[in-house]
């Protein structure tokens, strides 16, 4: 394909998704206006009809059948080795409505020196605004989120990892990482960073992915005008979920940090879900009882250890 370098290989990860595709495939013409671009859809064994549905609806679109759930991040990995010649990659959750023009924007930052990841400013269904902009992890913030609660350690860069002072989102700015739904992945950041980390298979794998583009010096930058809404999943309701996102934090610190301040990053952790299970909240309950047991540290994660921590 002529012009590859200004191409953008649009991918998208589903599991039973299906409920979500029409809107989303209809956001992409109006969000990606005046760019070349492409979309590849990798399906992690979705029992609905998520694969017929994208077919039906995109049928320029390729389709990557992963023929089990494998992961957020390697649905991700396989759909980039799937996608045409492309010189940047939109990491899109399914249930993500671009705005119109957003990808204009998002490549625009993109292009900025020293800018390997660009993101949107993110609202939920209700058309409020998603903290998605976030600092490095360390042993202070989670002590900060434990004892003050997100919202206030959040509007303090030494006590909270989400940032939640609505000034910052104002106005364009770099940022550690961001969450993943929506993310403008620069050729040069992925061949240079990728793959991403599948053993993670759900929660963390972005953080690491854009604190490794950090480490070589291509930063995450947000801005205001890109848009795009997330109608968010479910992992604060749900206990299974939950408590893997709670065990992958402790898991990528691991990654980064030695075992005393992995340690203690673990101890924080456990404070702050035994503080809210203690309010009888079933998904740090579930927290609580993962962050204690050994086993499930030693293994890799899957769905299995989804259905295993919900208990």
């Amino acid at each position: 394909m002529s012009g590859s370098d200004d191409t953008i290989a649009v991918v998208v990860v589903t599991y039973n998704s299906e409920r979500f595709l029409a809107d989303l495939i209809a956001s992409l013409g109006p969000g990606l206006d005046g760019l070349d671009w492409h979309l590849t859809v990798a399906d992690n064994a979705s029992v609905d009809a998520t694969v017929e549905t994208v077919r039906r609806l995109a049928p320029a679109a390729t389709v990557v059948e992963m023929g089990r759930n494998a992961g957020y991040a390697a649905g991700i990995n396989a759909g980039v080795a799937a996608a045409g010649p492309h010189g940047a990659v939109l990491v899109l959750n399914p249930d993500v409505r671009l705005g119109p023009g957003c990808g204009r924007e998002l490549l625009r930052v993109l292009r900025s020196p020293g800018t390997g990841i660009a993101v949107p400013r993110l609202v939920d269904g209700d058309g409020d605004l998603i903290y998605t902009m976030r600092r490095e992890p360390s042993i202070l913030r989670v002590l900060g989120d434990a004892l003050l609660g997100a919202e206030r350690a959040g509007r303090r860069p030494a006590l909270g990892e989400v940032v939640t002072d609505h000034r910052r989102y104002a106005s364009e700015a770099v940022t550690a990482w961001a969450e993943g739904s929506t993310l403008l992945i620069s050729a040069e950041c992925w061949r240079r960073c990728a793959p991403w980390e599948e053993s993670f298979f759900l929660y963390s794998e972005e953080t690491d992915f854009a604190l490794r583009a950090g480490d070589v010096g291509l930063a995450t930058r947000f801005t205001p005008a890109a848009t795009a809404m997330h109608l968010e999943g479910d992992s604060r309701v749900s206990p299974g979920l939950w408590a893997l996102l709670t065990l992958n934090r402790v898991r990528l610190f691991r990654r980064r940090h030695g075992r005393v301040a992995t340690a203690a990053f673990w101890a924080a952790l456990l404070l702050r879900e035994l503080s809210r299970a203690l309010l009888r909240r079933r998904p740090s309950q579930a927290a609580v009882r993962a962050l204690m047991s050994p086993a499930r540290f030693r293994e890799t994660p899957g769905p299995h250890t989804v259905r295993a921590l919900a208990g």
